[in-house]
């Protein structure tokens, strides 16, 4: 996990589906479970959802506030 990673969970948005336009870090975990269960997207979406979906089952979101505050989101 890089901090430019983490950067990016607060700043991009999810480019398609169900919630779309919505923040990466704002993703219900019921929605990045089910990508875990059916498998998630090629490429670096993919990657940014399997490292969402870990930290929000293990419980480390609070790791992103710092990051949330910096960027405004």
């Amino acid at each position: 996990m890089q901090r430019e990673d983490l950067e990016l969970l607060v700043t991009w948005e999810m480019p398609f589906g169900k919630h779309k336009g919505r923040l990466i870090a704002d993703l219900p975990g019921n929605y990045l479970n089910w990508f875990a269960r059916e498998g998630f997207p090629p490429g670096e979406i993919g990657r940014l959802l399997a490292l969402m979906q870990e930290i929000d089952h293990n419980g480390l979101k609070n790791i992103l506030l710092p990051l949330r505050q910096r960027s405004g989101r």
